[in-house]
């Protein structure tokens, strides 16, 4: 039976048999019958949260806000796919802080996330929003300090945001007590299940109250996803959106040809003006290629700087803390930088070696033109690799053109 949210309904899971396209479809227009709530004021939301919002600089909910917020703060279950940038993280904040109950110091919400940044960022956007109303959150990650993780959670805190291992490591040494928690949120859920942190996510599942609810949040939700939900989620709410209608509008997408792989540098050497323009972020497909492209930059006289995920996290939160505050405007990394991180100056993207799949293409340009903003994406592109652009283009529904000469002219 379908389930009401509003005046809309919304089709209930399919439990047991996979999805198909037609399912989707219809999944996405009967959705399109939950009943969008356009401003954060008929919420229903803590006075406190709503200064807290409005202070963070959010004037009125984004698509998603609008039609995911009420459905998770009533307690539903709720699948919810948006693109990257459009506000899942402070949609996530929000409904968490609505949901604790300050007056008691156990733990109540726990969000898992893929990457040790966007768990690091989503702890610091509930921080900020749930200052009126003296939210504690912490961030459980690998790569910080066991004994600081220890002392936090024996203080108390309220909502903890985590990467898989560590939070497992939390709940097993009997730190992180679950017996409170009333909220899982798997952010960026595709990423975290093809990362191969199934296992744990399991594993801390199992040491979670019987009576929880599970949101669950990415750009793409492929069918194996889906399935998986039927596990652990009770007659969810679904807010999906169209694959075409996933292409992120205010992007300009472009490709460069280059015939061989050591052309790609030279293009890039002349494109460096106008990258420093504005800050560009440049995605290379391993940790090794990273390196070697940050040294050669480096040997040219360019000034750029590199993250990977072998790097130690101290390193990495400096990269992060130099980027966001603009002194370095060119950072080149692998995809563990292309989900969820919002540096507000980033206009250009430059896919120095296109994505090995095609999931991962929204997620690097959706740096870019964030929450409406314009920007534009560079695709390298060798003679083999068209066809992997052409299936980028069908997939998502999108054009993508040859690089114009006045580039930098539409950044």
């Amino acid at each position: 039976m379908a389930a009401d949210v509003g005046s809309g309904s919304v089709v209930p899971a399919n439990r047991g048999r996979r999805p198909t396209v037609d399912d989707e479809k219809l999944v996405f227009e009967t959705t399109k019958g939950v009943e969008p709530i356009m401003s954060f004021d008929e919420m229903g939301i803590k006075d406190g949260l709503l200064r807290g919002i409005y202070q963070y600089g959010f004037e009125k909910p984004s698509a998603i806000q609008q039609r995911a917020v009420l459905p998770i703060i009533q307690g539903r279950d709720v699948i919810a796919q948006a693109q990257s940038g459009t506000g899942k993280t402070s949609m996530i904040a929000l409904t968490v802080c609505q949901m604790v109950d300050t007056s008691s110091r156990e733990v109540q919400a726990l969000i898992l996330s893929p990457t040790r940044e966007l768990a690091t960022q989503t702890e610091k956007v509930i921080l900020a929003i749930g200052d009126y109303i003296s939210i504690q959150a912490h961030a459980c990650i690998g790569g910080k300090s066991v004994g600081e993780d220890i002392r936090k959670l024996e203080y108390g805190v309220h909502v903890v945001s985590g990467t898989p291992g560590r939070v497992c490591d939390m709940i097993k040494r009997l730190t992180l007590r679950t017996r409170a928690i009333k909220l899982l949120v798997l952010d960026e859920s595709d990423e975290m299940l093809s990362r191969g942190f199934k296992d744990q996510i399991y594993d801390v599942y199992r040491y979670l109250p019987p009576e929880l609810q599970v949101v669950l949040i990415s750009a793409t939700l492929p069918n194996e996803i889906l399935e998986i939900t039927s596990k652990f989620m009770t007659d969810p709410v679904r807010i999906l959106v169209k694959r075409d209608e996933l292409t992120l509008e205010g992007i300009k997408q472009f490709f460069v040809a280059v015939e061989r792989e050591e052309w790609k540098f030279d293009t890039l050497c002349d494109l460096y003006d106008t990258l420093t323009i504005t800050q560009a972020v440049i995605f290379c497909n391993t940790k090794k290629k990273v390196d070697w492209l940050t040294e050669k930059m480096r040997s040219n006289n360019f000034t750029v700087s590199a993250m990977h995920g072998d790097m130690p996290q101290k390193e990495r939160d400096a990269i992060m803390a130099e980027f966001r505050s603009g002194t370095t405007r060119v950072l080149i990394t692998t995809d563990v930088w292309a989900r969820g991180l919002d540096v507000q100056q980033v206009s250009l993207v430059i896919n120095y070696d296109l994505p090995n799949n095609r999931e991962l293409y929204i997620h690097r340009i959706g740096r870019s033109g964030r929450f409406g903003r314009k920007g534009v994406a560079i695709n390298f592109v060798k003679s083999d690799d068209i066809k992997i652009l052409r299936d980028i283009e069908q997939y998502y529904s999108t054009q993508i053109d040859e690089m114009p000469m006045n580039v930098a002219d539409l950044i």
